[in-house]
C-alpha cells in the first residue's frame, strides 16, 4: 500500500543529482527564515539560504548542507537547485574552521575594498559546514 503522505524531493547541483526520493517532509533555510514542507504545500518559489536541510524519509532522517540557490515547491514535488550540497561525511571540518577564521578576519578588517556580502556568505557556509560536520 502506497503512503499518501509522500512527495518527490529532488536536490540538484551544477555537478550532480545530489538527492532524489520520496519523503514525508523536508526542512531548510530560506532568505525569509526556516520552512518545513509536507505534501500538498501551497505552491511557492523561494530563495535558499545556507543551512542544514533535514530530509524525512519513512523511517529515517537525513541531514545535508545546502548553500544558496532556489526552491520550487509544488503540491506533490519539491525541487531544490543549490549551488553546493554536501553530506556530513563529505565535509572537512578543519578546512571549514580555517574558512570561518578567514571570513571573520575579513569582516573585522578596516579595509574599504572588502566585499562584506561575500565575506558574510563565506562565514555562513563555514558555520553550516562546522555544524553539520561535527555530527
Amino acid at each position: 500500500m502506497a503512503d499518501d503522505r509522500l512527495f518527490r524531493l529532488k536536490i540538484i547541483t551544477p555537478d550532480r543529482l545530489f538527492y532524489e526520493g520520496d519523503v514525508t517532509m523536508v526542512e531548510f533555510k530560506t532568505s525569509e527564515g526556516e520552512i518545513g514542507v509536507y505534501k500538498d504545500h501551497i505552491p511557492l518559489t523561494t530563495i535558499l539560504a545556507p543551512g542544514v536541510v533535514r530530509i524525512t524519509e519513512p523511517g529515517e532522517v537525513k541531514l545535508a548542507a545546502l548553500y544558496s540557490g532556489f526552491v520550487e515547491i509544488l503540491k506533490d514535488k519539491v525541487t531544490v537547485l543549490a549551488e553546493i550540497a554536501e553530506w556530513p561525511d563529505e565535509i572537512d571540518v578543519n578546512r571549514a574552521m580555517e574558512a570561518k577564521v578567514r571570513a571573520e578576519r575579513r569582516l573585522s578588517s578596516s579595509e574599504s575594498d572588502i566585499d562584506e556580502i561575500r565575506a558574510e556568505m563565506a562565514l555562513r557556509r563555514a558555520l553550516t559546514r562546522i555544524e553539520l560536520g561535527g555530527k
